[in-house]
């Protein structure tokens, strides 16, 4: 498999550098996505953060150079990112349960966190239902946020945009915009194309040729070759997971790799809430 391949590669060139400042548009680039995507695959494949996973490993790296050197602690704190002794201990103890110069003592209870890899599994069979079409380019015309995948931000910062957006009553002046296809709400994570960008805009919005008004912003998305897959249940656990599911099940086996264009969410029914609400998940991809 080689994206699977390719994942583990970036995970290797991860562990190589945990001493470095690591970029993440290097990381990404190993396994040939954007920094936004494989932020976003990680996440969903590891069930961390990518930021947080950095963060375990080093300080469980850390532990290992106070047991078994003579390096001062600010010099460890230094090599793993720390700019002073203070944020090291503090990060050290939270993990831990010790301060780092009580680490060096003998018989001490230090924690571990291994080094990922991944592996395909065989899970239970559960279908899901997909279509493949290619898309022209579309306008859509909505409301905006900025956010990013960095300690899984965007988690709780999307859904409350939509709760703020619906609640402002501006979810229902977009839905009158709406004069294209795909006729539903739009749910859009624009990531940016430049690949050492680790934001990414999020678009609440509506296909539509209709001028933007004051206050909302509009976005071209690009022509595209789609894998749109059905979801059925409520608001946003089952969305979140189907999308795990694409990465984790789907993707691997697909023939398929991601693309470099934006996610969508389609939403058809007003009441996202609703058991069988009926939406779509929409991932930009290219033949491996």
């Amino acid at each position: 498999m080689d994206w699977l391949k390719r994942m583990n590669e970036a995970l290797d060139y991860v562990e190589e550098h945990l001493a470095d400042e690591l970029d993440y548009a290097a990381i990404a680039q190993k396994a040939c996505c954007s920094v936004y995507h494989f932020q976003r695959m990680f996440s969903y494949m590891a069930e961390v953060p990518l930021s947080e996973y950095i963060r375990l490993r080093r300080l469980s790296l850390a532990a290992v150079d106070l047991q078994n050197s003579g390096e001062k602690v600010i010099d460890i704190a230094l090599k793993y990112g720390y700019e002073s002794p203070t944020a090291f201990t503090r990060a050290f103890q939270n993990m831990h349960g010790l301060t780092p110069n009580a680490a060096r003592q003998k018989g001490v209870v230090l924690k571990a966190y291994p080094p990922i890899s991944f592996h395909i599994s065989v899970k239970g069979a559960s279908i899901m239902q997909y279509r493949i079409e290619e898309k022209s380019a579309f306008r859509v015309v909505g409301a905006k946020c900025s956010s990013t995948m960095e300690n899984g931000v965007c988690y709780a910062q999307i859904p409350a945009f939509w709760a703020e957006t619906v609640q402002s009553g501006k979810a229902a002046e977009i839905v009158r915009l709406m004069n294209g296809e795909p006729m539903g709400m739009l749910g859009i994570s624009a990531c940016d194309m430049v690949p050492h960008e680790n934001k990414f805009d999020y678009y609440i919005a509506a296909a539509s040729a209709i001028p933007a008004p004051v206050g909302m912003e509009e976005f071209t998305m690009p022509a595209a070759t789609w894998a749109i897959f059905e979801c059925t249940g409520p608001m946003p656990a089952a969305i979140q997971e189907l999308q795990k599911r694409i990465v984790t099940e789907w993707l691997p086996g697909s023939g398929y790799e991601y693309g470099n264009a934006p996610d969508i969410e389609v939403y058809y029914d007003e009441d996202v809430s609703k058991p069988d609400s009926k939406s779509e998940v929409w991932i930009p991809v290219m033949k491996k």
